[in-house]
């Protein structure tokens, strides 16, 4: 914490105000065909593409809210978001003798207790990487004290904030936000404003997989309104209505009998009834044989393919058809390492670039999600403990137990058979004679 930290406080007078920032103007780029009058926002994309989504070469509108009526994509978010937010993100700072958290700082509770008045430290997490993984980024408000210190996060929808980039030779790029804010006022600000997260890309900004994978989504969403479109109709195909070739029906007949079948035999709720037909008709089922057409088969090819677009094992998402468990263990731990570890790392930098002081940095603590069964992890604890690479007092925090205080909890083991190299072993102690009575 630095000094004029220590020093602020309430009852004394203001502090000195920052000095003023001189930002470079961007041009604003042409108002677009039907944007609102008078406003700030200077892309459509703010309010058009975000609010209603792009058509799917299967003609379906793919959005954000669509794409979150698939329960495999559904599943993948809160397994990813979830386990996400479970690890502790810490503030650490660079010491003599290695590194210690910076609990004092008021860095720390910014991203372990307290990013907001209204949410909790897993909640704003779980929010930011589901906007990473729908939108392709994520940016959030920075609110600042006095001394320019930020305070809180406040989340703002990605779908309105549109990156905007200036470039100096002396300095490279600079990033600027085309902003809507909750209060409903609208701007180009600063990247000291707008805390900016952006996923996997080939820019400064991140790819939007709806968008881009709108036609393996939307592909998905077709099938399941199918299918319940087909169990609305209480699973029964089409009919035909034939009469015999010398028997000529009006076209004005034709409407009246469609019309009378439709209100006695369609629909819900009207299954199982008796048809009565006369002038020779006879009804004809159009069947459609689901099994033929693999319909099973593609709802099960579709998950996959959540899983593909989002990284999440198969098992994660219940699809365990070809599963085999044989290393349960194995594969959660590559579910951290492949799937997580690059979520865990994007974000910690991007704290630590835009908040972190000199000498400070964020780092997250998968430590939990990487333990082993009881049986193993005792045996590692054990080998540690009599290797001497950790005592008893950290082997118990790792399993948040208390210290057990003195020197039984603080002291480090080596083996008595064991010396340092180079070192002529230590003679054995002479044996101790009992005295003689």
């Amino acid at each position: 914490m630095g000094l004029l930290q220590r020093l602020a406080s309430p009852f004394r007078g203001a502090a000195p105000a920052a000095p003023a920032r001189v930002e470079p103007t961007l041009p604003a780029p042409a108002a677009a065909a039907g944007q609102p009058p008078n406003s700030g926002v200077h892309h459509p994309e703010q309010w058009l593409v975000g609010s209603f989504g792009r058509a799917a070469s299967s003609g379906r509108r793919v959005s954000e809210a669509d794409v979150l009526t698939l329960p495999a994509v559904l599943q993948a978010l809160r397994v990813l978001c979830g386990v996400f937010a479970m690890c502790p993100l810490h503030y650490y700072r660079e010491t003599a003798t290695g590194r210690e958290r910076a609990k004092d700082d008021p860095l720390y509770a910014l991203f372990a207790s307290n990013p907001n008045q209204v949410q909790t430290a897993f909640g704003f997490k779980e929010l930011l990487l589901g906007d990473v993984l729908l939108a392709g980024r994520f940016a959030a408000w920075t609110s600042r004290d006095r001394l320019q210190t930020p305070t809180a996060l406040t989340r703002l929808d990605p779908l309105q904030v549109v990156p905007a980039q200036f470039f100096s030779r002396s300095e490279g790029v600079s990033m600027f936000f085309d902003a809507t804010l909750p209060d409903g006022t609208h701007g180009r600000f600063p990247s000291r404003d707008v805390w900016h997260v952006a996923g996997m890309g080939r820019g400064l900004t991140g790819l939007n997989p709806v968008e881009f994978m709108r036609d393996a989504l939307g592909s998905a969403i077709s099938t399941g309104e199918y299918a319940g479109k087909f169990w609305a109709n209480d699973a029964k195909p089409n009919v035909v209505l034939t009469a015999p070739k010398e028997t000529k029906i009006s076209r004005e007949d034709k409407a009246a009998l469609r019309q009378d079948w439709d209100a006695l035999h369609a629909g819900s709720g009207r299954a199982h009834g008796t048809a009565v037909l006369d002038q020779g008709l006879e009804p004809k089922f159009l069947s459609h044989d689901n099994q033929a057409s693999q319909f099973l088969e593609t709802r099960t090819f579709q998950v996959l393919e959540v899983a593909r677009i989002w990284g999440v094992p198969p098992h994660l998402l219940f699809e365990l058809s070809r599963a085999t468990f044989g290393n349960i263990e194995q594969q959660s731990l590559e579910f951290v390492i492949y799937h997580l570890g690059p979520h865990f790392e994007r974000i910690a930098q991007a704290a630590t670039k835009a908040f972190a002081a000199p000498g400070h940095w964020y780092e997250f603590l998968p430590d939990a999600l990487v333990k082993g069964d009881l049986k193993s992890r005792m045996e590692a604890y054990w080998l540690q403990r009599q290797m001497g690479i950790a005592n008893a007092d950290e082997l118990r925090a790792r399993d948040n137990q208390n210290p057990i205080g003195g020197a039984a909890g603080t002291e480090y083991w080596r083996p008595s058979n064991m010396t340092l190299a180079g070192t002529p072993p230590v003679p054995p102690r002479a044996p101790i004679t009992p005295p003689e009575t």
